[in-house]
């Protein structure tokens, strides 16, 4: 029938999947007793190397955390974890790392952890600038060409990453040398990187005019700008490109449309807004650029599972912090 809505359920897609059985090196295990010892509890810590974090979880989550993350590598030594971007599920353990090219809002969650065996994952925010220095070293005769364009993905995490990364852990409690020394470490995990099968979607996060960095500035235009109307010519503009081909980098690298990642910063605003400020449903859906509240009720409802004032009391009572989702 005309004018009838499509219910159709889009399925999620399974990008990668848990192995049976983790294999854990030697270097997991240093790696693994190192986060322990600078992540004594849950949670996150950044420590004394820019960049540099330290993430702990000793049990698996019960619901799925949603959050908005810069590029960044991820590296597990023990357990494992689950992140959704749009419709597509990446799974990763010891076995793998994960890698942001561009700032993404995904959901998370913890999969395998216990007390005794606690999820432990060093977290290493990733430089432009840095990575692209180092591309043109990696890749003398140019870049090239990625086959894949997603802004998201997971890697082997080899045995030289994990040691590295175990080294680049040890100098943190040693200041003199972790000031001389932390920098080349990080360069030789970067190298390690680019020199790895993903090393050609990852030197994209540092060339200006690939299209990953040309969809990052559109990003940034969007998470500056999120509370105003939308215009995906402007866009397009912005970055030199057609609306049709803005358009379809957009949803390859964000496996979203531009108004549908406008609408996940307008939700996990308004939330943190609500969570953190004396704002109401109406107040936060006025603020972050809805002009019906009972619409702003329905997405959020349809995207944390949950109505604003629910929601937000539960967070209250869980002691939680949300980062903003806007620059």
């Amino acid at each position: 029938m005309a004018g009838k809505k499509d219910s159709t359920v889009v399925p999620l897609r399974r990008v990668t999947s848990l192995a049976a059985n983790q294999h854990r090196t030697p270097a997991h295990r240093e790696l693994a007793a190192l986060l322990a010892a600078h992540a004594p509890h849950d949670g996150g810590f950044a420590l004394r190397v820019p960049g540099v974090h330290a993430i702990r979880f000793s049990r698996p989550t019960t619901s799925p955390t949603r959050a908005t993350l810069r590029p960044m590598l991820c590296i597990v030594a023990q357990g494992a974890k689950v992140v959704m971007l749009g419709r597509d599920v990446f799974e990763y353990d010891a076995n793998r790392m994960l890698v942001f090219s561009i700032d993404l809002p995904v959901a998370g969650q913890v999969l395998r952890a216990s007390p005794a065996e606690p999820y432990l994952c060093l977290r290493l925010d990733l430089d432009p600038y840095r990575i692209a220095a180092l591309a043109l070293r990696v890749f003398p005769e140019g870049v090239p060409a990625p086959t894949d364009m997603r802004g998201l993905y997971v890697a082997s995490a080899s045995d030289e990453i994990v040691d590295a990364a175990s080294r680049l852990l040890a100098l943190v409690s040693q200041p003199s040398d972790a000031e001389l020394l932390a920098p080349l470490i990080i360069d030789e995990i970067l190298i390690r990187l680019l020199r790895s099968p993903v090393g050609s979607r990852v030197a994209q996060i540092g060339y200006v005019d690939s299209g990953v960095q040309r969809i990052a500035r559109a990003v940034s235009e969007i998470r500056a700008n999120f509370s105003q109307p939308l215009r995906v010519k402007s866009l397009a503009r912005l970055v030199n490109m057609s609306a049709s081909s803005f358009y379809q980098h957009f949803k390859a690298v964000t496996s979203m449309s531009p108004l549908q990642y406008q609408k996940v910063l307008r939700l996990e605003e308004a939330r943190r807004r609500m969570l953190v400020e004396p704002l109401d449903a109406q107040g936060a859906a006025r603020e972050v650029g809805y002009a019906s509240a009972s619409q702003f009720s329905r997405e959020y409802a349809r995207y944390f599972g949950s109505t604003p004032a629910r929601d937000v009391a539960r967070l209250r009572d869980e002691g939680a912090v949300v980062v903003s989702a806007a620059r």
